[in-house]
């Protein structure tokens, strides 16, 4: 998919400046095919619901209506198919917590011997499936570098099952197994996985990052792996409300806030190594985008617990710098 810098002349606003140029997405075209009918049961505001209807409608522009859906159990199975009933208007199939990228990999396998080069399968799940619970399974599709692309919507914790930790819970979020206790409240510093490193590290030909608040760069992302052959990695941010403890109309917001702040990176990187960057547009600070969530309200009150929220923003600059983050002077952002 070619794309074209959009480039903000104003600082500070969200004025774009080459106005000319062609800004439809998959979304805007009233001739699009749904892969995810409404009429499912998600919550107000879900970022899975977003995220999976923007990746997965431009993965299916892409491959002509030709693909298939594995998809662990999760938010977006239970929201989508509550029996009998179905949101999915494309071949799709359920599987276990932890098996989807296996599933997956059987599907993709049945269709070379069918000689069905057409069709291409992608694999869904939500932060616990990759992350934890099918953490092996989908080294393994690594491993065998297997023609799917495996979309991890990536809500920060087990939100089907109660808001329950998971190895994508970051630092001091409070969840029901992570609680405003002790001295030291939430989700320890130091636990956890980022998970699309650890894809890099795999050596597969893509892995990228994206949020629900960059539709063009999401849909721009499925579109290329969607070109590329062998395993691939898509993770996205897909705020929760209810397990967030957010208001159901700052999902786009928050999401934003988390790529500015630079406590989640956007980029895209080829056969283990980054290749491009997100550059932060605006640069908030961590604050702007934990006061607004329940799950890090004990980090602010009468007395803000200003020695964590230090340690947080250190987080932030430490993506910045690794990957770059911030424009050069006179460089685009």
């Amino acid at each position: 998919m070619s794309t074209e810098t959009v480039k903000f002349y104003q600082v500070g606003s969200f004025a774009v400046g080459n106005r000319l140029l062609d800004l439809t997405s998959v979304q805007s075209d009233p001739n699009r095919s749904n892969s995810i009918n409404s009429g499912h049961r998600a919550c107000q505001g879900c970022g899975e619901a977003l995220g999976a209807r923007y990746a997965l409608d431009a993965a299916m522009r892409a491959t002509n209506g030709q693909i298939m859906a594995v998809n662990a159990t999760g938010c977006l199975e239970v929201f989508s198919t509550p029996y009998p009933e179905t949101s999915w208007q494309i071949p799709w199939l359920h599987s276990l917590f932890g098996n989807a990228p296996s599933v997956a990999s059987g599907v993709a396998a049945a269709l070379r011997v069918k000689g069905r080069d057409d069709v291409r399968v992608v694999a869904l799940g939500g932060a616990g499936g990759p992350v934890d619970i099918g953490m092996g399974t989908l080294s393994g599709m690594f491993e065998r570098n297997d023609d799917v692309l495996y979309i991890c919507y990536d809500n920060e914790a087990y939100m089907n099952t109660g808001v329950q930790r998971s190895g994508a819970t970051p630092a001091t979020a409070i969840t029901t197994t992570t609680q405003d206790v002790g001295a030291h409240p939430g989700q320890t510093f130091g636990q956890g996985k980022d998970m699309p490193r650890i894809a890099m590290a795999h050596g597969i030909p893509y892995v990228a990052t994206a949020t629900v608040a960059d539709l063009r760069d999401l849909e721009a992302k499925a579109t290329t792996a969607m070109s590329i052959r062998g395993a691939r990695y898509l993770h996205v941010l897909v705020p929760c409300p209810l397990g967030w403890g957010s208001a159901s109309n700052d999902t786009i917001h928050l999401a934003r806030l988390a790529t500015q702040s630079g406590l989640f990176p956007v980029y895209e990187a080829h056969d283990g190594e980054v290749t491009a960057v997100t550059k932060i547009r605006h640069q908030v600070p961590v604050t702007d985008y934990l006061s607004r969530q329940k799950r890090f309200a004990h980090l602010f009150g009468k007395e803000p617990d200003v020695e964590t929220l230090a340690r947080l923003q250190a987080l932030a600059d430490r993506n910045i710098a690794r990957y770059g983050l911030l424009p050069e002077a006179g460089e685009d952002s």
